[in-house]
């Protein structure tokens, strides 16, 4: 490591591991003397033309000099990073603090640095430089540093393209033959936009490679059938797979050159010829060796299906940490481990490397469980209601995270935003590693594609097996982000399903106006009832009576659907007695062609005991075999072991017409919709509900609003009068002045409360504010208490402030035990608090609602993210139950809720401007018919936390 001569300690948290381009990963570290023998090798392997550009002459090797330059850092004015592969250096960059005239310096006055870099030929064009210039980036202003200078030659385009697309704010010169580039650090709009871009691009495609990969082996497959490992042998070559499949058993004998038809090998660096994915299924024990025999042969990514780590205890997180380590050391990301697999439907691919026996029917679905045991009911649900029941809508992929140790839920999110074959996203999350990524990623998806999830462990703490860092917000909070986010939040997976099919099959609707029509009175007056329990408006159901024929539903349908009034049709149905399969197949037909003719509105059903007509409303858009249907026949003969017979079609469930196992497709008609079936009103009401909310935000996404800029806000000032608070101490709750002082520098003011120690101190301190006053006890256990009769208002003169007083300490004890203070009252309105706070976990969050029992008993608080728009503000002060009090609830006058809302945009500016407030109450805000009145504050600062979602990228620690 560094030497005694050095000023600062190795800074072991400028380690991280990042995603490249191309989907494969690097460790970035800063170098050390340590990596003298490893520097010189890595520059052996660059190119005498890429030397040139680095040194602008021809440079063969390194001197002694050089390599003590290039390895000897302070950490503080010379710093040098280096993306590794294993124990290899691919790319280096380096940066040198300068002062006038481009000298060396030292010392924070030096706010600029000289910034070089140097990447192996064979790994350009995989974004390596690009990574390094974030975290080099991240490194200066972290020491002081806030511009950038390098000196490029111009023939070295591709070194020129790594700055100018980097977003940064800067200047171009030309000097001597050579380009001169200085660009500020800091942050913008655009280079946070490169930079998620990039995050996306590189993330998305590390999924892409395991979930597309073009040859797979299985290590761990038993000579004989069953096992784990056998069984996904079998089901990716029953799947049909498209690419090359290997199994992989170090016990195989010598000689056996296959395994059921499969090429067989007992190690996987025996295999002639690329490997691009490797399903471990082998003792946890086992699986070191096996990681390192697919590193040696170039794997691209690992599917561990073993248990026996994390969910297991204290050793087995640590056997945890250390696979994860060991895989992005060969650049190789895991799924799992504890995995229960993946799933890829797409023709090109047809992957099942799962323990799922049968190949899911494809379809525009994306599936993510980090449960095995869920991700098995989800997949066996929309099996069971996704092909046949309720019409086709299958699966584009499935992917089981286990643990969750390195591909989680964000990586899949990336994948699926630009997946043309996945249409909706379903989640079962039993934690969220890093809720503001997740947030963040979720609000574009969800503009694009509807997202649906459901938590697991609420209440409670999440599976042993994965890592999260706390957080302080409570469950409801937690969801309230998520759904500002876009995310459409369910309870439960029967709730998932019921949604993803309603969004994948039909329309979003226009609004909340909801027509309901049937031959059941009774069952329409349900639908009606739930209908209004769920916030839509529905109309009067229309009976069509018992007697009503498919023709009649079809005139009913059409006259709804064509309806201004409404915005979607909910219809009922009950059996008819008699008629059977063909008066169903009548009636799903009369209801398809109805929704055809207006395909802009969604159509749900509500049937009782009715799955005949369940099944024949899918018949005319479903893609499974049909009797009479044109192609080849299905499979005859008998089934295999685990598949059953498919009731509808008389053939195995498996069966398709290629032969491969899943359905073949059946184009359905022009511009129809699979009508999703319910069989409960309740139900289908409640995914409808969720479809209108979704379309609702997705409309108020297309113009979020702006975060206002206020001429009188002082951020320098603020930023001086934060930086000397600091300074005495690591965190600190201000006091009262302190506090005043910083708000009123963002143009929040807070009424004056003068201490009142005595009744005489009380006396002087009204006379200086003027009456009327209001004497309140300040005592922990009496602040926010009026109801305990701490307070006393509306105090006209000296002789009722003193009998005021009086009363207070013959109640509540000594003036020392009470801290009364003297405060001049304020316009009567409407008490509220407005809160800010900055979440360890999910960033910074903005609170509001009424003070009080409404907050504090019932919890009626409503949350944004910060930084807060105008609509986000606009929508907070409306979010809380108790809403209407604000707005001339009972004949009360409406209250000034403009200027609220005012108050909380300045509040969201302080606290984004300066992440060193970590914690902001106004309480009570006192909101009348004419302005606010802020009458207590409270403000804490601390050193500002890591905000690792708005700094480089980074893969998450190895917990």
């Amino acid at each position: 490591m560094q030497t005694s001569s050095d000023r600062h300690e190795y800074p072991a948290h400028w380690e991280a591991d990042v995603v490249l381009r191309d989907g494969g990963t690097a460790r970035i570290r800063p170098i050390t003397v340590d990596d003298a023998e490893r520097l010189v090798s890595f520059y052996e392997q660059v190119s005498d033309e890429s030397k040139y550009y680095r040194f602008f002459a021809p440079y063969p090797r390194l001197s002694a000099k050089d390599v003590h330059r290039f390895t000897h850092h302070d950490f503080v004015d010379r710093v040098g990073l280096a993306a590794a592969v294993g124990d290899d250096f691919i790319g280096t960059v380096r940066y040198d603090r300068i002062g006038a005239g481009g000298r060396p310096a030292t010392g924070a006055e030096a706010d600029e640095a000289e910034v070089a870099f140097l990447v192996q030929d064979a790994h350009q064009g995989r974004g390596v430089a690009s990574a390094l210039l974030e975290h080099i980036a991240a490194v200066a202003r972290e020491r002081g540093i806030r511009r950038f200078a390098a000196e490029v030659l111009p023939a070295n385009t591709k070194m020129i393209k790594v700055f100018t697309d980097a977003g940064y704010r800067q200047k171009r010169s030309f000097e001597d033959g050579v380009v001169r580039l200085e660009f500020d650090l800091e942050p913008t709009d655009r280079s946070l936009a490169v930079q998620y871009a990039r995050e996306q691009r590189a993330e998305a495609r590390s999924v892409q490679r395991l979930l597309a990969p073009g040859a797979v082996a299985v290590i761990g497959t038993g000579r004989a059938p069953g096992g784990v490992g056998r069984s996904i042998l079998d089901n990716i070559r029953d799947g049909g797979f498209t690419g090359r499949l290997y199994a992989v058993n170090g016990a195989l004998p010598e000689g056996q050159k296959e395994l059921d038809g499969v090429p067989a090998f007992r190690s996987v660096r025996d295999i002639d010829g690329p490997v691009d994915l490797a399903v471990v299924a082998v003792p946890a024990e086992g699986v070191p060796e096996v990681v390192a025999e697919c590193g040696e042969h170039d794997v691209q990514g690992l599917v561990v299906i073993s248990a026996g780590y994390a969910e297991s205890g204290p050793e087995g997180r640590e056997r945890q940490r250390a696979l994860v380590r060991q895989a992005r050391s060969h650049g190789m990301r895991i799924i799992g481990p504890n995995s229960f697999g993946v799933i890829n439907t797409s023709p090109e691919v047809r992957l099942n490397a799962s323990l799922a026996p049968d190949m899911p029917r494809a379809g525009r679905i994306g599936l993510f469980a980090q449960s095995g045991a869920i991700g098995v009911a989800l997949l066996s649900r929309l099996h069971r209601r996704g092909g046949g029941v309720t019409g086709v809508t299958g699966l584009s992929t499935f992917v089981s995270s286990g643990n969750r140790a390195d591909v989680s839920g964000n990586d899949v999110l990336q994948y699926w935003y630009e997946d043309a074959d996945t249409d909706v996203a379903l989640m079962y999350l039993e934690s969220i590693g890093n809720p503001r990524k997740f947030t963040r990623l979720a609000r574009r998806t969800a503009a694009a594609k509807p997202l649906v999830v459901v938590q697991g462990a609420r209440h409670g703490a999440g599976p042993r097996g994965h890592a999260v860092r706390a957080t302080q917000l409570p469950h409801a909070t937690v969801s309230a982000l998520l759904r500002q986010a876009g995310v459409i939040r369910v309870d439960t997976i029967t709730e998932l399903v019921d949604a993803g099919l309603l969004l994948a099959r039909q329309p979003l609707p226009a609004g909340p106006r909801v027509a309901i029509l049937g031959n059941s009175e009774s069952l329409g007056l349900l639908t009606y009832d739930a209908c209004l329990a769920e916030g839509l408006r529905p109309h009067p159901p229309q009976d069509l009576t018992t007697a009503a024929s498919a023709a009649d539903f079809h005139a009913a349908l059409s006259r709804a659907l064509a309806d201004d009034s409404s915005d979607a049709v909910v219809v009922t149905a009950i059996p008819s007695v008699g008629e059977g399969s063909d008066g169903d197949a009548a009636l799903a037909e009369a209801l398809r062609s109805a929704a055809a003719e207006q395909p802009t509105k969604p159509v749900l059903v509500v049937h009782v005991e009715l799955g005949g007509l369940a099944e024949a409303l899918s018949a005319a858009t479903s893609t499974a075999p049909q009797p009479g249907a044109s192609g080849p026949a299905p499979k005859t003969g008998g089934t295999r072991t685990g598949e059953r017979a498919d009731p509808r079609t008389g053939a195995d469930e498996g069966a398709e017409a290629d032969g491969k196992g899943t359905p073949g497709p059946v184009p359905p008609p022009e511009g129809a919709h699979p009508i999703p079936a319910y069989p409960a009103a309740e139900r289908a009401v409640r995914a409808l509900a969720q479809a209108v909310a979704y379309g609702q935000w997705r409309r108020d996404a297309a113009d979020p609003g702006k975060v206002p800029e206020y001429e009188d806000i002082d951020e320098r000032g603020a930023a001086a009068l934060i930086k000397g608070l600091l300074a005495r101490g690591q965190g600190l709750t201000l006091t009262t002045d302190a506090t005043c002082e910083l708000l009123a520098a963002y143009g929040v003011h807070v009424h004056r409360a003068l201490p009142a120690p005595t009744p005489d101190a009380a006396a002087a301190a009204a006379r200086t504010l003027g009456y009327p006053v209001a004497l309140k006890a300040t005592a922990p256990h009496l602040r926010h208490r009026a109801d305990l009769g701490g307070v006393r208002l509306d105090l006209a003169d000296e002789e009722q402030l003193r009998r005021a007083y009086a009363e207070l300490t013959e109640l509540f004890g000594s003036p020392e035990e009470l801290r009364p203070v003297v405060q001049r009252m304020a316009p009567r309105g409407v008490d509220t608090v407005v809160r800010a706070v900055i979440d360890p976990a999910a960033g910074a969050v903005l609170s509001f609602g009424l003070a009080g029992a409404a907050s504090q008993l019932l919890g009626d608080m409503a949350h944004r993210l910060i930084p807060v728009t105008d609509r986000d503000a606009t929508s907070l002060v409306r979010s809380i139950r108790t809403a209407p009090l604000l707005f001339g609830w009972r004949g009360s006058a409406p209250v000034d809720t403009p200027a609220l809302e005012e108050l909380m945009l300045r509040v969201s500016r302080l606290v984004h401007d300066h992440p060193e407030v970590v914690a902001v109450t106004l309480e009570p805000v006192v909101v009348a018919p004419h302005g606010i009145s802020v009458l207590g504050a409270s403000v804490r600062l601390a050193p500002p936390p890591a905000r690792d979602d708005q700094g480089p990228r980074t893969l998450p620690p190895t917990y």
